[in-house]
């Protein structure tokens, strides 16, 4: 049989552009290639610069998460700085990824995911006709009320940052908000309208309660077959349409599973610092082997990147992030045998390749390690080992899994504010490494610094899409994605609709318009328009 080799130029998101290349043989993907196009170089640009800076170049690496950057780089200058950061502040970081999230949790769905619900390739489906009038970008009915919604939490971050996107109002010691009474009862009341106008009666079909009841795979089937608005929300027609067109057989990945933890406790993380961290996150960190039902915890120190495959002249050796010194080559054409990517491999130096996401965030909150007051819940990693695994269905019920926790976590940060107490303590600014980190809506985000002379000497990201669209490391082994992309089926070579599917249950985000072309000719198969 003949590899057919597929190159589909962009499949984007925010962090660059993402390019894919599949090898198909008999129906399927024998080998993939994630590519990252786009060199930013903010790691280069922060070199020499005040080690503030990161708080306003950070966040403007990302339209869409830049919440979780100023998160990072505010609190990797408080380990560095050993600051004091009061209770208000933590919860008003909290506050502010938290609504970041919630927006952009349905933006993705409609925007990104659903519309490809509406492809050709599932018009024999019974589920067709009714996804295309909820779905389908602009028009759907859905769509339109996900997209609309996906606005209002982020007008909580406008009132405590000033503005979205692009705040920096998290800074080392605190934050630079004093809200009132009246921002407090305005912020309460938009998330109350989130829950009332989109979450329960769109989609969920049910209040937040009757949903907090589902622990198990099974109380999720009942749930399911409670009574036609559960089966009819936005969340139980995807799970049945999903069932029939096949979501849950491809897209498994490297089984693997990563995350950072994150929302500090007010109370545990008044004094950051790295030995701390752990024991202080609302969400616990950790890492979670499939293959061993195992749960054990993540360290920084655990991580390491390689650059054989990637634009970088940094050597083959695996290393960890903050000792990297991001060198940048010129020739930067794609050898798929060699360098194909500006994305580094990254990895946990015992576990290997991890994959990042809400996906790995809920199968670690399935774990009983860790503090016994940290969050606890079995219900996707019950569904996963249910399902016999990952695949493209799973990671989109573990993303919508999350709107009604972290709802609930907005709403205690908004009930916990003391508004007389201090919302920062200025720090005293000191030569030292720091490191800060978090989840952002599509996984695992931290950031390194090195401050010397009062400068920033080296400034090291490791972003979610680093994990999860890297390239091959040096032994060859596949990131999540490329990995994830093995076996998929393809029906159609001029529409790899599944190609899409995978790599955006990931969350790439902000894909406009893919084009496939035959490698070997070079002549255009098809183009279309995919969100």
């Amino acid at each position: 049989m003949e590899i057919q080799t597929l190159d589909i130029s962009p499949l984007g998101r925010v962090e660059g552009d993402l390019d894919v290349r599949v090898e198909v043989e008999d129906g399927h993907v024998v080998n993939a290639w994630t590519h990252a196009e786009l060199f930013r170089g903010f790691e280069v640009i922060l070199r020499g610069k005040d080690p503030q800076a990161g708080l306003i170049v950070t966040p403007r690496i990302c339209g869409i998460c830049g919440a979780s950057h100023l998160t990072s780089a505010s609190w990797a200058l408080d380990v560095a700085w050993q600051t004091e950061v009061p209770r208000n502040a933590i919860l008003a970081r909290n506050l502010g990824q938290i609504v970041e999230t919630l927006q952009s949790i349905p933006r993705y769905f409609y925007g990104i995911f659903a519309t490809d619900l509406t492809n050709k390739k599932y018009q024999n489906s019974i589920f067709y006709t009714e996804a295309c009038e909820r779905f389908a970008a602009f028009s759907g009915t859905s769509y339109e009320k996900g997209i609309t919604i996906s606005a209002k939490p982020v007008e909580i971050y406008a009132l405590f940052g000033g503005q979205w996107p692009h705040s920096s109002y998290m800074v080392p010691g605190g934050v630079m908000c004093a809200p009132t009474l009246t921002d407090v009862t305005r912020a309460l009341s938009i998330l109350e309208y989130f829950r009332t106008s989109w979450l329960e009666p769109v989609w969920l079909g049910c209040s937040l309660e009757r949903y907090e009841e589902i622990q198990t795979y099974e109380d999720f089937m009942v749930w399911l077959d409670e009574n036609l608005s559960h089966r009819n929300s936005d969340l139980g027609f995807y799970w049945r349409m999903g069932l029939d067109i096949g979501l849950d057989r491809y897209g498994a990945g490297v089984g693997k599973y990563i995350t950072w933890g994150y929302l500090p406790h007010e109370a545990k993380y008044q004094n950051p610092s790295i030995e701390g961290r752990n024991a202080a996150m609302i969400m616990k960190s950790g890492v979670y082997e499939a293959s061993s039902d195992t749960h054990v915890p993540m360290h920084h120190s655990f991580a390491r990147e390689n650059t054989v495959h990637s634009w970088y002249s940094e050597g083959e050796a695996d290393i960890y992030p903050l000792d990297r010194k991001t060198k940048p080559i010129q020739n930067n054409a794609k050898d798929f045998n060699g360098k194909y990517s500006w994305s580094t491999a990254v990895k946990h130096q015992d576990y290997g390749r991890l994959e990042a996401g809400p996906l790995a965030r809920q199968l670690v909150a399935g774990g009983k390690h860790g503090e016994s007051w940290q969050h606890y819940d079995g219900f996707i990693l019950d569904t996963f080992k249910h399902m016999g695994g990952a695949s493209v269905h799973l990671r989109q019920l573990a993303r919508a899994h999350e709107l009604v926790k972290l709802y609930r976590q907005a709403e205690r940060c908004l009930q916990e504010f003391r508004l007389n107490d201090p919302w920062y303590i200025k720090p005293q600014e000191k030569d030292g490494r720091g490191w800060g980190a978090t989840e952002a809506a599509r996984g695992s985000l931290c950031h390194w610094v090195d401050i010397e002379d009062g400068k920033i000497k080296n400034y090291q990201i490791v972003a979610p899409s680093t994990w999860n669209s890297g390239p091959r490391d040096a032994e060859g082994v596949r990131g999540p994605v490329e990995q994830a992309l093995i076996g998929t089926p393809i029906e159609d070579l001029t529409d790899p609709v599944e190609v899409g599917h995978v790599a955006r249950s990931f969350d790439s985000c902000l894909v406009c318009t893919v084009h496939a072309h035959d490698a070997k000719t070079g002549e255009e198969l098809a183009r279309f328009r995919t969100a």
